[in-house]
Parts: C-alpha cells; structure tokens; sequence
C-alpha cells in the first residue's frame, strides 16, 4: 500500500511540475507572438471575419477604471479564478494575470472568458496555451457583465 501511495504522489508531482511550466511566452521579447490578440489571418494576407457570437472591439468601451466594477470583477476572480491563475506575473494552471491587458486585446481577454470552446476551436494562441498548459480552461459560466467585471480587475493589475 505504501508503494501505491508513493507512486501516486510522485506521479501527482509530475503532473504539477508539467501544469506549472504553461501559459509560457516570449516575455522577455514583449510578449508571446500574436500578442495583439487580433483574428486569424486567411492564407491571402487577409483578416478573416471572427467567428458568429464572439466579442468584438466594438463591444468593449474602456475608459478610466471603475472602481465598483473593479471590486466585483475580484469578486468573481476569488470564487472562480484564482485557483489557477495568479494576480502576478507566476503561473499556477494557467498564466498570470500581471500585464495581461498589455499583452492581449480587451476583446480577446474578454472571449477566453466567456467564449473559450469557440476560441480552442478558432484562434491559434488559445491553442498555442492549451498545448503549453495541457489542461483545458473550464467554462465557468460567466455572464457578459461578469466578464467585463473581471476585464476591468485585470486593468488594475
């Protein structure tokens, strides 16, 4: 039994030390590649049209931070975020949160949240995440104004 035990536990610690290496980048060279978060180009040069139903530039306005959107949003971030990722810039499941709004599109943030089937299906540096993290971000259920609320708590780190 004791042998069993072991093995789990190191197998378990594998796994752990492989989940903790994701949602790595080119930081040091500003950022991962595709950084921007924008659309998928067609093979012409071409932006192709993002998929039916995501969150699109025009559907974010951002001004100076609201601070009662800022307060729900860490709200949100503490009973279904943080149990993988980080206010910092460390990786815990998924990456840090740290600069995060200087790194991606509001809209791309924004569709990872609420849209994350659709974007592992469509955008290259989701997949590109879930290769490095190997683990699948869950749908948490957000509603549109939960996300902005946690958009608006990710502009503050």
């Amino acid at each position: 039994m004791k042998k069993r035990s072991l093995l789990s536990g190191l197998l378990l610690s594998a796994l752990v030390i492989s989940i903790s290496a994701c949602g790595g980048g080119n930081e040091a060279a500003g950022g991962p590649p595709g950084a921007s978060g924008a659309p998928p180009s067609t093979e012409g040069g071409e932006e192709s049209a993002p998929p039916a139903g995501l969150i699109t530039a025009a559907d974010i306005t951002l001004g100076d931070i609201d601070q009662a959107l800022v307060e729900k949003g860490r709200a949100t971030y503490d009973v279904k975020c943080q149990a993988c990722h980080s206010t910092g810039p460390n990786r815990v499941v998924g990456p840090g949160w740290k600069g995060v709004t200087e790194r991606r599109k509001p809209e791309w943030i924004m569709n990872m949240m609420l849209n994350i089937d659709v974007m592992l299906e469509t955008d290259p540096e989701a997949q590109k995440g879930l290769e490095e993290c190997l683990v699948r971000m869950p749908n948490q259920g957000l509603s549109k104004d939960q996300g902005r609320e946690v958009l608006e708590f990710m502009r503050t780190l």
